[in-house]
Protein backbone atom coordinates (compact mmCIF):
# COMPACT_ATOMS: atom_id res chain seq x y z
CA UNK A 1 0.00 0.00 0.00
CA UNK A 2 1.61 3.75 -0.84
CA UNK A 3 1.90 5.93 2.04
CA UNK A 4 3.18 9.38 2.45
CA UNK A 5 5.65 11.18 4.85
CA UNK A 6 4.97 14.23 6.11
CA UNK A 7 8.52 15.74 7.42
CA UNK A 8 9.21 19.63 8.50
CA UNK A 9 13.47 20.52 8.86
CA UNK A 10 14.38 16.44 8.51
CA UNK A 11 12.11 15.58 11.10
CA UNK A 12 9.46 12.78 10.31
CA UNK A 13 5.93 14.27 11.69
CA UNK A 14 3.71 11.93 10.46
CA UNK A 15 3.18 8.74 8.08
CA UNK A 16 -0.10 8.00 6.41
CA UNK A 17 -0.76 5.09 4.06
CA UNK A 18 -3.07 6.21 1.24
CA UNK A 19 -6.04 3.42 1.99
CA UNK A 20 -8.57 5.78 0.15
CA UNK A 21 -9.39 6.86 -2.37
CA UNK A 22 -9.51 10.46 -1.68
CA UNK A 23 -6.75 11.74 0.71
CA UNK A 24 -7.30 15.39 1.81
CA UNK A 25 -4.20 17.62 3.03
CA UNK A 26 -4.65 21.16 4.74
CA UNK A 27 -5.34 23.10 7.83
CA UNK A 28 -8.71 22.43 8.48
CA UNK A 29 -8.81 19.84 11.18
CA UNK A 30 -11.30 17.93 8.80
CA UNK A 31 -9.11 16.90 6.73
CA UNK A 32 -7.08 13.21 6.34
CA UNK A 33 -3.76 14.77 6.82
CA UNK A 34 -4.14 17.63 9.00
CA UNK A 35 -0.99 20.22 8.61
CA UNK A 36 -1.10 23.08 11.18
CA UNK A 37 1.12 25.73 9.57
CA UNK A 38 -0.70 29.38 8.25
CA UNK A 39 1.49 28.50 5.23
CA UNK A 40 -1.04 26.00 4.80
CA UNK A 41 -4.46 26.00 3.19
CA UNK A 42 -7.52 25.45 4.91
CA UNK A 43 -8.24 22.54 1.76
CA UNK A 44 -4.54 22.83 0.31
CA UNK A 45 -4.56 19.82 -1.72
CA UNK A 46 -5.68 16.28 -2.36
CA UNK A 47 -4.29 12.74 -3.15
CA UNK A 48 -6.22 10.82 -5.34
CA UNK A 49 -6.12 6.99 -6.48
CA UNK A 50 -6.41 6.54 -9.86
CA UNK A 51 -6.03 2.15 -10.63
CA UNK A 52 -2.71 1.70 -10.09
CA UNK A 53 -1.78 5.54 -9.90
CA UNK A 54 -2.24 8.20 -7.02
CA UNK A 55 -2.27 11.74 -8.08
CA UNK A 56 -1.60 14.94 -6.32
CA UNK A 57 -3.99 17.84 -7.39
CA UNK A 58 -3.52 21.68 -6.03
CA UNK A 59 -7.13 22.43 -4.70
CA UNK A 60 -6.41 26.53 -5.83
CA UNK A 61 -4.41 26.90 -2.24
CA UNK A 62 -3.14 30.39 -1.61
CA UNK A 63 0.97 29.18 -1.80
CA UNK A 64 0.38 26.67 -4.54
CA UNK A 65 2.29 22.86 -4.25
CA UNK A 66 5.56 22.32 -5.77
CA UNK A 67 6.49 18.30 -6.59
CA UNK A 68 9.92 17.95 -7.38
CA UNK A 69 10.99 21.78 -7.66
CA UNK A 70 8.06 22.77 -9.59
CA UNK A 71 4.91 24.40 -8.77
CA UNK A 72 1.95 21.84 -10.07
CA UNK A 73 -2.05 21.63 -10.90
CA UNK A 74 -2.01 17.58 -10.59
CA UNK A 75 0.41 15.45 -11.23
CA UNK A 76 0.96 11.65 -11.20
CA UNK A 77 3.60 10.44 -8.52
CA UNK A 78 6.53 8.43 -8.54
CA UNK A 79 8.30 6.62 -5.79
CA UNK A 80 10.59 9.29 -3.95
CA UNK A 81 8.69 11.92 -5.12
CA UNK A 82 8.54 15.14 -2.81
CA UNK A 83 5.56 17.79 -2.55
CA UNK A 84 6.32 20.82 -0.71
CA UNK A 85 3.13 22.48 1.14
CA UNK A 86 4.78 26.07 2.76
CA UNK A 87 7.80 24.27 5.10
CA UNK A 88 6.41 21.01 5.49
CA UNK A 89 7.78 17.91 2.79
CA UNK A 90 5.37 15.08 1.63
CA UNK A 91 7.46 12.02 0.43
CA UNK A 92 5.15 9.32 -1.71
CA UNK A 93 6.07 5.81 -1.20
CA UNK A 94 4.63 3.28 -3.04
CA UNK A 95 6.64 0.60 -0.97
CA UNK A 96 7.95 -1.19 -3.40
CA UNK A 97 9.42 -4.58 -2.53
CA UNK A 98 13.04 -4.72 -1.69
CA UNK A 99 13.08 -1.31 -1.32
CA UNK A 100 16.09 0.16 0.95
CA UNK A 101 14.38 2.45 3.15
CA UNK A 102 17.44 4.54 4.32
CA UNK A 103 16.21 7.88 3.07
CA UNK A 104 13.56 9.67 4.12
CA UNK A 105 12.91 12.57 1.14
CA UNK A 106 14.86 14.05 -1.74
CA UNK A 107 15.69 17.74 -1.76
CA UNK A 108 17.09 19.92 -4.18
CA UNK A 109 20.71 19.99 -2.12
CA UNK A 110 21.03 16.93 -0.20
CA UNK A 111 18.76 13.97 0.73
CA UNK A 112 17.59 14.87 4.63
CA UNK A 113 17.99 11.27 6.42
CA UNK A 114 15.34 9.71 8.38
CA UNK A 115 16.09 10.98 12.48
CA UNK A 116 16.61 8.58 14.79
CA UNK A 117 18.49 8.42 18.16
CA UNK A 118 21.38 6.94 17.14
CA UNK A 119 22.00 9.88 14.47
CA UNK A 120 20.96 12.57 16.73
CA UNK A 121 22.99 14.90 18.51
CA UNK A 122 22.48 12.78 21.44
CA UNK A 123 23.70 9.59 20.79
CA UNK A 124 23.17 7.90 24.13
CA UNK A 125 20.61 5.53 23.48
CA UNK A 126 22.02 1.84 22.83
CA UNK A 127 21.62 1.08 19.14
CA UNK A 128 20.66 -2.48 19.69
CA UNK A 129 17.20 -1.82 21.91
CA UNK A 130 14.77 -3.98 19.87
CA UNK A 131 11.84 -1.69 20.67
CA UNK A 132 11.54 1.68 22.46
CA UNK A 133 10.15 1.49 26.02
CA UNK A 134 6.08 0.69 26.23
CA UNK A 135 4.95 2.68 29.16
CA UNK A 136 6.69 6.64 28.25
CA UNK A 137 4.67 9.85 29.31
CA UNK A 138 5.15 13.74 29.80
CA UNK A 139 4.16 14.95 32.86
CA UNK A 140 3.48 18.54 33.41
CA UNK A 141 5.77 20.17 36.33
CA UNK A 142 5.33 23.70 36.21
CA UNK A 143 2.31 26.15 35.56
CA UNK A 144 -1.48 25.63 36.20
CA UNK A 145 -1.27 22.13 34.91
CA UNK A 146 1.20 21.16 36.73
CA UNK A 147 0.38 17.07 37.33
CA UNK A 148 -0.74 16.51 33.95
CA UNK A 149 0.56 13.45 32.66
CA UNK A 150 0.52 12.78 28.99
CA UNK A 151 0.81 9.46 27.48
CA UNK A 152 3.31 9.12 24.62
CA UNK A 153 1.19 6.67 22.57
CA UNK A 154 1.40 7.82 19.37
CA UNK A 155 4.64 7.36 17.41
CA UNK A 156 4.57 11.66 17.04
CA UNK A 157 3.14 13.81 19.54
CA UNK A 158 3.69 17.38 19.16
CA UNK A 159 3.71 20.09 22.29
CA UNK A 160 3.97 23.40 22.58
CA UNK A 161 2.14 26.58 20.86
CA UNK A 162 0.93 26.07 17.13
CA UNK A 163 2.82 29.53 15.29
CA UNK A 164 5.08 30.16 18.44
CA UNK A 165 6.63 27.16 19.94
CA UNK A 166 6.22 23.63 18.52
CA UNK A 167 8.32 20.67 19.12
CA UNK A 168 7.85 16.89 18.31
CA UNK A 169 8.88 13.46 20.51
CA UNK A 170 9.07 10.43 17.72
CA UNK A 171 9.29 6.92 19.00
CA UNK A 172 11.57 4.80 17.28
CA UNK A 173 13.13 1.81 17.40
CA UNK A 174 15.89 2.67 19.60
CA UNK A 175 14.05 4.70 21.54
CA UNK A 176 12.13 8.52 21.82
CA UNK A 177 13.91 11.73 20.57
CA UNK A 178 13.34 15.27 20.76
CA UNK A 179 12.81 17.32 17.91
CA UNK A 180 11.92 21.22 17.13
CA UNK A 181 9.49 21.51 14.86
CA UNK A 182 8.33 25.15 14.13
CA UNK A 183 8.43 28.64 16.03
CA UNK A 184 10.94 31.12 17.60
CA UNK A 185 11.35 29.24 20.43
CA UNK A 186 13.03 26.11 20.55
CA UNK A 187 12.28 23.70 23.42
CA UNK A 188 15.25 23.69 26.32
CA UNK A 189 16.10 20.70 27.42
CA UNK A 190 17.65 20.03 30.66
CA UNK A 191 18.90 23.69 31.29
CA UNK A 192 19.99 23.80 27.46
CA UNK A 193 18.57 25.16 24.55
CA UNK A 194 18.14 22.71 21.45
CA UNK A 195 19.71 23.48 18.48
CA UNK A 196 18.16 21.56 14.73
CA UNK A 197 19.44 18.28 15.22
CA UNK A 198 17.00 15.86 16.96
CA UNK A 199 18.11 15.27 20.97
CA UNK A 200 17.76 10.98 22.53
CA UNK A 201 15.44 11.84 25.63
CA UNK A 202 16.52 9.17 28.62
CA UNK A 203 13.94 8.97 31.75
CA UNK A 204 13.80 12.52 34.24
CA UNK A 205 15.18 14.65 30.93
CA UNK A 206 13.12 18.49 31.75
CA UNK A 207 11.86 19.67 28.40
CA UNK A 208 11.07 23.35 28.77
CA UNK A 209 8.41 24.76 26.06
CA UNK A 210 6.47 27.89 25.94
CA UNK A 211 6.90 28.31 28.98
CA UNK A 212 5.95 25.20 30.82
CA UNK A 213 8.12 22.82 31.88
CA UNK A 214 7.64 19.60 31.41
CA UNK A 215 9.32 15.42 32.24
CA UNK A 216 9.84 12.96 30.03
CA UNK A 217 9.30 9.72 32.10
CA UNK A 218 9.69 5.96 31.43
CA UNK A 219 7.80 3.38 33.68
Amino acid sequence: MPKVIVSIDGVVIKEVQLSKDRTTLGRRPYNDVVIDNLAVSGEHAVLEMVGNEVYLEDLNSTNGVILNGKKISREVLHHGDVAELGKYKIMFEEQAPGFAKTMLFKTAAAPAKRVTAASSSGGNMPATMATPPANAAIKVISGSATGREVPLTKVVTTIGKPGHAVAAITRRQQGYVLAHVEGAGRPVLNGAPMGPEAVGLNNGDVIELAGTKMQFVLS
